[in-house]
């Protein structure tokens, strides 16, 4: 084998392990729901949701804040792996499990379970510049009813208040 194929195979090899951390990248950052009037938006005018996703490896972290009620906010963190294996969902009522799968490049799926019963399953895409998401989902309340959703989301710079 002449050292072109050999790079070529050693480099393939190399985008084939680091694959799921690569293609995690576009969901990276910091993410605001941004109100607008497209069909099938769910979110009041007044919600005010920021999303964190940071990716280290083969996991992604990610933190939420819903501050729509200022002095009641909703905290979320959870580490999970990007494979779809379930992992811990420490510190909430609705939830004790999640689980994290990277579908496509831009698209990512996130499933928060109460022993091992699916309570909202979000499906995220990533705009090809980047700078927008759209998140659906069918969430069921803790009353037990169910009901879908979509946010959109932009891409912005700002730090988490409420970090742990």
């Amino acid at each position: 084998m002449n050292f072109r194929a050999t790079f070529a195979s050693l480099a393939l090899s190399a985008a084939l392990v680091a694959g799921p951390a690569f293609a995690a990248q576009p969901f990276e950052g910091a993410w605001q729901e941004k109100h607008n009037d497209t069909p099938g938006i769910t979110t009041p005018a007044n919600f005010k949701l920021t999303i964190w996703m940071k990716v280290e490896g083969d996991q992604l972290h990610y933190h939420s804040e819903n501050t729509t009620q200022p002095d009641k906010p909703y905290i979320s963190d959870h580490i999970s792996k990007l494979d779809g294996t379930v992992a811990p969902f420490p510190d909430q009522v609705r939830f004790n499990q999640v689980s994290t799968l990277v579908t496509e490049p831009t698209e990512l799926q996130i499933l928060k379970m109460k022993d091992g019963d699916v309570i909202a399953g979000e499906f995220w895409t990533i705009s090809k510049d980047g700078k927008t998401a759209v998140r659906r989902g069918v969430g069921k309340s803790p009353e037990g009813k169910s009901r879908a959703y979509q946010e959109h989301f932009v891409r912005v710079t700002a730090e988490p208040q409420f970090k742990k």
